[in-house]
Formats: structure tokens, C-alpha cells, sequence
């Protein structure tokens, strides 16, 4: 029996980092994970995809707009497999990295299969058979979500894809119907179009991102029909088919229209599953929702004591650095620290698609929903000398205000590096400054951010470049 303060399930974003913090708070500390440190995000997904995405910029670039910036090939040549192989080592290099930050923090590692047997004991499985038992008092699970995909689509890696397959593939495919538009499926079609592949979007609901603001929504829309992305919204895939010979057929209504569209590969982006089942969560008395999540509170304990959840896995949001802050706040709480709890709603969202997409906080929707009394103010990029000297101004910087007080409700932007922009936004909702304070705040020249300067001018009834 191996005896621990703390044992977290799961080296991902939010396991990793909960062990960290826990052993600077004096906690022994053990990790376990199945398969690799880093989890989903540093290995296949986040990380490579940022890789990718940057060099499906560069090729853009080379194809499409080498004439305005005035250079030309007379034989250009994309080799898509360097790309993959380079987001490879990208990934590699971070997860070693995290190997390191373990052997430094004297965290001990544990790769196998997890199992909660007691409310203080887990067992692991390690791929060679071997079973150990570890005990602690504290138990964090951060088991992170899966691919969601209906048991009639069979994902064969080949046809029929998920992001796992997707991100390491290193042939492209020449045409390809990605399913969903979120965040992962707008941002493989800017990877895949950027280097010639043919590619149509279809989303179940009425527009693309559809968890934006539907002026931002609006905007990529426009953006994608200029970059020739064809675009289906309202329209739910009724099955998926295998071509003899090769491709796919999918078929698709709108109401009672139905058609079917034909493509070398599809890409199954639809949502994740949380990884709940099969951990002994039940056996122990955890509480989960109908949909799979371990329900927590605002420390990340679960109804059992000594029994705690972080990430993916709890559906809070789905996202790494939302993983990463609940494993602080969990170790903390184990530690009887002071903590913060977070507010969901105003955590930065990023999608790394062209135009970028960020936001936090309520759409302007939904503040007009809920009966706030608000003022809304934008500032395009295509006034701002940085963009135009990217040559990338398409989009702008929206505010959804408060009317009385200026309290910031929500930000939502698109255009260049907008997902660079967000800190600062965040950081003055959290300490509840207006826009007046953000308007004092002397921002460098040329810069993007100075486009949160003007638009909060402009909150103020004073832009000076508008």
C-alpha cells in the first residue's frame, strides 16, 4: 500500500496542475493516468492544433495572398505531413515538460488504468497487468471528456473521424463535411481550406459557433464564404455511408428537405462525453448527473467527503485553462486554504479559426433575455493601424455594458489575435472597473489592444478614431 495526502486521477490540464499546487501546499501527492501526461490537450488536441493552425496561416498566406504582398512561386509546394510531424514535436516537447515539472514537485507518477475501490483507496492497473493500491485522504478526479459520436457512426479513422484521428493524420484528404462548428470543427476547416481541401460545415442549429454572440457568428459566416467554406446551418445529418471504393455519403435534412453530400472523409464534431463511467465513482456513492457529470460545488468537492472533481469531467466548461483553475481551487480547499471560487460565465473562451473568436461573460441575446438594461459599443479593426498593417481587419471588439453603472456584462470579439486580447478584459470585469478606467489605460502604438482602448472611448460617447 502506497500512502498519499492527495491522489488525482488524470494528468491533464487540471490533474497536472492540481498536483503541483497540492505539493507546494506540503501535500504528498500521487498522479495517474492511462495513457499520457499532458492528457487530450498537450498530446492531440489544444497544443498540436495551435501548430497546425499556424502553418495553415503560412499557407494561406503563400496561396492566397501572395500577389498583395508581392511575392510569387513558380512551384509551390505544401507538404501537409511536415505540418503534422512538426505539431508532433510541438506536443513532445510540453509533455516532457511536464514529466519534468513532476520529478521537480517530487509528485510520484502511476500510468494505468484507475479504479476507486474505497472513498481513501484507488487501484491501478498498469498495461502490463500489475495492480497496485494507493491510499489518501483526498481523491481529485480528473478523468477530462471523449469524443461524443452516435453509436450508428462508426468511426473507422479513415472514412469517419474524430479530432483524435483528424490531428494526426498527415495526408490530407481532398474533400472532407465536417459535422458541428464549434470550436474544433471551424477550426480544422480553416486548417483543411487553407491548404486546398474542399470543405462544408454542417451545423444542426440556425449559424456556425453557435454558443457566440450572433454578431460574431454573422462575421465568420461572411469570413468562411469568402475563403470558399461551404456552409449548412439548420440542417442535422440523418446518416453517414461508406462509398465502395473510397468516401463517404452523408445525409442531410432541413425540415423536409433532404440531400445527400458526398466527400473523401467526414469529421464527427458534435460534442464530448464526460469520462465518468467505470471509475467506481458509483460503487463509492459519487453523485452524477443524468448526463454523465460528477456533480461538485464551488470548492470541487463532491458529495462524498474527501472526494473531489475538476475539468471536463464535471461539464462546468469544457476547457483547459477552466481545468487548470479548478485544480488550484481543489488543492487549495484540501489544504484549508482561503480560495476563489470561479464564475463560469465570465471565463475567457478562445477559438483559433480565421478570423480568432473570443469572448466571456453573456451575449447581447442574452442580456436583453434577462431583462438587463444595457448599452452595447463595437470598434472595428479595420480602424486600427496594427490590423491594416497585417493586412488582417475584418472583425471588431464588442462590449455588452450595463447601462447605469457600466458594469461589463459580457466582451465578444473577432479579427486578428483576439484571443491575445482577453486578459485584459477579464481582468477588468474581475476587478470591476468600467470602461472608463480601461479608456485612461495607455495603450502602446500600433498595437491590437488599442482597439480595447477606443472601443471603451466609445463607451464613453468619446471615440477618437470612429
Amino acid at each position: 500500500m502506497n500512502d498519499y495526502d492527495v491522489i488525482v486521477i488524470g494528468a491533464g490540464p487540471g490533474g497536472y496542475v492540481a498536483a503541483i499546487r497540492a505539493t507546494q501546499l506540503g501535500k504528498k501527492t500521487a498522479i495517474i493516468d492511462k495513457q499520457w501526461m499532458g492528457g487530450v490537450c498537450l498530446n492531440v488536441g489544444c497544443i498540436p492544433s495551435k501548430s497546425l493552425l499556424k502553418n495553415a496561416d503560412v499557407a494561406h498566406t503563400l496561396l492566397k495572398r501572395g500577389k498583395e504582398l508581392g511575392f510569387s512561386f513558380d512551384n509551390l509546394n505544401l507538404d501537409f505531413g511536415v505540418a503534422v510531424k512538426r505539431s508532433r514535436q510541438v506536443s513532445n516537447r510540453l509533455v516532457k515538460g511536464i514529466g519534468f515539472l513532476m520529478k521537480k514537485n517530487g509528485i510520484d507518477v502511476h500510468m494505468g488504468v484507475a479504479k476507486i475501490v474505497a472513498k481513501d483507496t484507488v487501484e491501478v492497473i498498469a498495461e502490463d497487468g500489475t495492480v497496485s493500491s494507493l491510499q489518501a485522504k483526498d481523491i481529485i478526479v480528473a478523468t477530462g471528456a471523449s469524443a461524443m459520436v452516435p453509436p450508428v457512426w462508426e468511426v473507422d479513422g479513415e472514412k469517419v473521424l474524430t479530432y483524435l484521428e483528424a490531428i494526426t493524420q498527415e495526408k490530407l484528404p481532398e474533400s472532407v463535411v465536417i459535422i458541428g462548428s464549434g470550436a474544433i470543427g471551424v477550426e480544422f476547416a480553416t486548417v483543411w481550406n487553407s491548404y486546398g481541401v474542399d470543405v462544408t460545415i454542417v451545423e444542426m442549429l440556425p449559424r456556425i459557433v453557435p454558443m457566440e454572440d450572433e454578431e460574431v457568428s454573422a462575421e465568420l459566416e461572411k469570413a468562411f464564404k469568402k475563403r470558399k467554406i461551404k456552409m449548412l446551418t439548420g440542417h442535422k445529418v440523418e446518416d453517414i455511408e461508406n462509398v465502395e471504393g473510397g468516401g463517404v455519403k452523408i445525409t442531410v435534412s432541413s425540415g423536409e428537405e433532404k440531400k445527400t453530400l458526398e466527400a473523401e472523409q467526414t469529421l464527427v464534431a458534435i460534442g464530448f462525453r464526460p469520462n465518468s463511467q467505470n471509475i467506481g465513482l458509483e460503487d463509492v456513492g459519487v453523485q452524477i448527473s443524468e448526463q454523465g457529470f460528477v456533480e461538485i460545488d464551488e470548492k470541487m468537492a463532491t458529495n462524498i467527503p474527501g472526494i473531489w472533481a475538476i475539468g471536463d469531467v464535471t461539464g462546468k466548461l469544457m476547457l483547459a485553462h477552466v481545468g487548470s483553475a479548478m485544480g488550484i481551487i481543489a488543492a487549495e480547499a484540501i489544504a484549508g486554504k482561503e480560495t476563489h471560487p470561479l464564475n463560469y460565465e465570465m471565463m475567457p473562451r478562445a477559438t483559433y479559426c480565421q478570423p480568432q473568436v473570443a469572448s466571456f461573460g453573456i451575449t447581447e441575446a442574452q442580456a436583453i433575455e434577462r431583462e438587463h438594461e444595457i448599452k452595447v459599443v463595437k470598434f472595428p479593426f479595420q480602424a486600427n493601424g496594427k490590423a491594416l498593417g497585417l493586412g488582417e481587419y475584418a472583425g471588431w471588439v464588442k462590449l455588452v455594458l450595463d447601462k447605469k453603472y457600466g458594469e461589463i456584462l459580457g466582451a465578444h470579439l473577432i479579427g486578428p489575435e483576439v484571443t491575445e486580447l482577453l486578459p485584459e478584459l477579464t481582468l477588468a470585469q474581475m476587478m470591476e472597473l468600467t470602461p472608463a478606467e480601461i479608456a485612461r489605460n495607455v495603450h502602446a502604438h500600433p498595437t491590437l489592444s488599442e482597439t480595447l482602448m477606443e472601443v471603451a472611448h466609445a463607451a464613453e460617447g468619446m471615440a477618437i478614431h470612429m
